[in-house]
This record gives structure tokens, C-alpha cells and sequence, in this order.
């Protein structure tokens, strides 16, 4: 048997071990989130090779955090750990329904299901940025793309009626995800009224203007 002093010097030893792999992984959650703000940035500005790179990154840091933190399964399902699997969610989604591509999986991605699923509601709250934008550039059509979207993703959210610790606070997410929704749609519905009442007053005034050049001097 051991004496004291040996066993508490072999527990300092582990401990130090894995506080210097949650160090480590706390860095590299912040690296993967900033990355996927990136390559949301780009998706924004149809940077698409800028924002798969960011991505890529992304991708290469969070294996290198689960590797990391493999001996230590507890700190596997840490908040920043989510966090950064959540965040690559986001950015995964919102760069493929950008480029209207089917969406990455939650295996694909290396992500457990719940931070996929708020992965999911954090991307279709952030699509009111880019419809709101195609408004800007007369884009109905891709508009309503991204409304029919954001419409499957609250059908599908609202449907996960799980407790709080098997979802992941999916709840909240879920009623923000309504209320951007909500939002967009009206400001959708607004913009679609103004374009038609805009598109028949430039009928009508080509039409005025044709008839005054028909009419004889």
C-alpha cells in the first residue's frame, strides 16, 4: 500500500494532466467558434472558397479537441465543447443551404445530436440576415427558398419535445428560431407588396407614356 503522500502526489500528477487537456481544449473551442463566425461572414458576402476554408479549419481544430480530451470522456460533453460543435453546425448549415446543397450530417460533422439540432436553430435564425439582404438585391425566388427553409426547421424543432438535459436547452432555441421567423416573414410578406405596387406604377406610367407619344401633336 501506498503512503499518503504517494497517492496524493499520483492524483496531482493526473489531475495536472487533464487540466492542462481542458486548457488546451478551452483554446481550441475558441479558435473553432471564431473560424465559423468567419466563414459566416464570407457565406454573407457569396465568398464561398473563403468560408469552406474557414470551415476546413474548423473542422481540423474540433478533432483535435476531441482527440485532446479522448482520455477524458467527462469533459467531453463540457459547455465549450458543445459550444464549438454547435457553432460548427451553424456554419456547416448555413454555408450548404446557402449554396442550396443538401445538409451535413451530424456524423459527417463528428457532433452529437443535440448540438447538431441547435446547430440547426442558430442557422435558420441567422438566414434572416441573408433573406433580408436578397430582399435588398430584388431576389424573391431565393427568398422564398430560405422562408420555406426556416418554416421545415421550426416544424422540425418543435417536434423534439425531450427534457432540457437530452436536448441541450433546445427549447429556447426553438422559440427564437419562431420569432425570427415570424420577422422575416412579415418583413417578407411587406416587400413583396411594395414590389408588386412598385412594378404596376411602372406599367402604368409606360403606358402613359406610350399613349402621349401615340397622340398627334
Amino acid at each position: 500500500m501506498g503512503s499518503l503522500f504517494e497517492i496524493a502526489e499520483r492524483i496531482r500528477g493526473a489531475w495536472e494532466e487533464k487540466n492542462a487537456a481542458r486548457d488546451r481544449a478551452i483554446l481550441l473551442s475558441r479558435e473553432i467558434i471564431r473560424s465559423c463566425a468567419l466563414s459566416m461572414r464570407a457565406v454573407h458576402r457569396d465568398a464561398w472558397q473563403e468560408a469552406e476554408a474557414y470551415l476546413r479549419n474548423a473542422q481540423q481544430q474540433l478533432r483535435a479537441m476531441c482527440e485532446t480530451l479522448s482520455p477524458y470522456p467527462d469533459l467531453l460533453s463540457s459547455g465549450y465543447v458543445q459550444d464549438a460543435a454547435k457553432e460548427l453546425t451553424e456554419a456547416s448549415i448555413l454555408l450548404a443551404v446557402a449554396r442550396d446543397e443538401p445538409l451535413p450530417e451530424p456524423e459527417s460533422l463528428g457532433v452529437e445530436f443535440a448540438a447538431y439540432l441547435n446547430g440547426l436553430a442558430e442557422a435558420a435564425s441567422e438566414l434572416r440576415r441573408r433573406v433580408l439582404d436578397l430582399m435588398r438585391q430584388d431576389m424573391p425566388a431565393e427568398c422564398e427558398r430560405l422562408l420555406s427553409f426556416m418554416d421545415d426547421v421550426y416544424d422540425v424543432l418543435v417536434t423534439m419535445d425531450f427534457p432540457e438535459a437530452i436536448t441541450g436547452n433546445l427549447r429556447k432555441n426553438t422559440d427564437l428560431v419562431r420569432g425570427v421567423l415570424e420577422r422575416t416573414r412579415g418583413d417578407f410578406t411587406l416587400f413583396v407588396r411594395e414590389r408588386r405596387l412598385r412594378r404596376a406604377l411602372e406599367e402604368v406610367a409606360a403606358r402613359l407614356d406610350a399613349d402621349e407619344r401615340a397622340s398627334p401633336t
